[in-house]
């Protein structure tokens, strides 16, 4: 007996040495569409816990601010403390998980993202109303070739319709460059416009507002951030008569109840628009958001293999132009 094994450790000896050199399987790569660049603030460095507005909580006016990003979870995501350290975390996750990201911010952070990652990062610039920069400084940036998306547009932060006039030369900029463009729609959080936000109106998130800049601009891609959520009834009869209106994910798919995530996005695709679904995450400074975010696509028993692939990956490389065999 003793020289049978003997004898079946030499037999197999081969395979066991290659199968403990051979390289481990790449992950399928992945490209999140909603990245913030912006420099860590250390007043701004709270926990988060995922899925933080699944009660709701309200206010009062004569007491203190409530946290709506702080309730009670068991593993709470930790933020980031320097910028080096975000930048670090970002570029040691984007690649583990083989991911290429869309951000957007703060120049200068975005600038050395782009220096340390330059074929995962695809940078995008933004402008929400005329004081952030002349049309002429957004179209001299756009054609520097540095930036490939204009993003994120938040004419909704401003108390504005994103189809203002005072924004239109800005989108005829893109629409000339054949530049893609990412509009804030929808939700801004609970509370935005008592706490941070005064001029935020729940109002002009609604996507039938992007009709008049969609008909002025008939060549113009966008991709509505958020999904305009939670209006999914404007958002599906808006792509329905855009064939180049596609949505993101972002943000809600980490601060509502994870029923009303799967909910929202099931709605979406069973009403036929599965292949014009981008991932995001709206990062901000909470490195461990993206296996967070990911997670709720990849857990979803509702979406095949195929629709899961098509919302972390095939649908942006349509979206934005991408040449997919550079991502094997």
């Amino acid at each position: 007996m003793r020289n049978y094994y003997l004898l079946l450790v030499c037999l197999l000896a081969p395979f066991l040495a290659q199968s403990q050199t051979a390289p481990a399987k790449k992950r399928l790569p992945i490209i999140d569409v909603h990245v913030h660049a912006m420099k860590v603030n250390p007043n701004f460095s709270m926990e988060l816990c995922p899925w933080f507005l699944r009660d709701m909580p309200g206010g009062d006016p004569n007491g203190a601010a409530p946290s709506f990003l702080s309730q009670d979870c068991v593993d709470p995501l930790q933020p980031a403390k320097t910028d080096q350290e975000m930048q670090t975390a970002l570029l040691n996750t984007m690649e583990r998980l083989n991911m290429t990201i869309v951000a957007y911010g703060d120049a200068e952070i975005l600038h050395k993202w782009k220096k340390a990652a330059p074929n995962r990062v695809i940078a995008g610039i933004g402008v929400s109303s005329p004081s952030d920069m002349t049309v002429k400084a957004f179209t001299d940036s756009l054609s520097s070739g540095f930036y490939q998306v204009m993003a994120e547009v938040a004419p909704q932060y401003q108390g504005m319709s994103p189809s203002d006039m005072s924004l239109d030369a800005y989108f005829a900029a893109a629409e000339k460059l054949n530049i893609p463009v990412g509009i804030h729609m929808g939700t801004g959080g609970n509370g935005m416009a008592n706490l941070t936000q005064p001029k935020y109106r729940a109002s002009l998130g609604r996507p039938f507002l992007l009709e008049d800049v969609l008909a002025r601009h008939p060549k113009m891609k966008i991709w509505v951030m958020h999904a305009g959520y939670p209006m999914a009834d404007e958002m599906i009869a808006l792509m329905g008569a855009n064939a180049y209106v596609y949505v993101d994910l972002a943000g809600f798919i980490w601060s509502y109840p994870q029923a009303e995530i799967h909910a929202y996005i099931k709605r979406l695709v069973q009403a036929g628009f599965g292949k014009r679904i981008l991932y995001g995450t709206d990062l901000m400074i909470w490195p461990k958001l993206i296996e967070t975010s990911i997670g709720i696509i990849e857990n979803a028993d509702y979406l095949s293999f195929e629709q899961k692939r098509d919302i972390l990956f095939n649908n942006a490389v349509r979206f934005f132009r991408l040449d997919a065999s550079k991502f094997q």
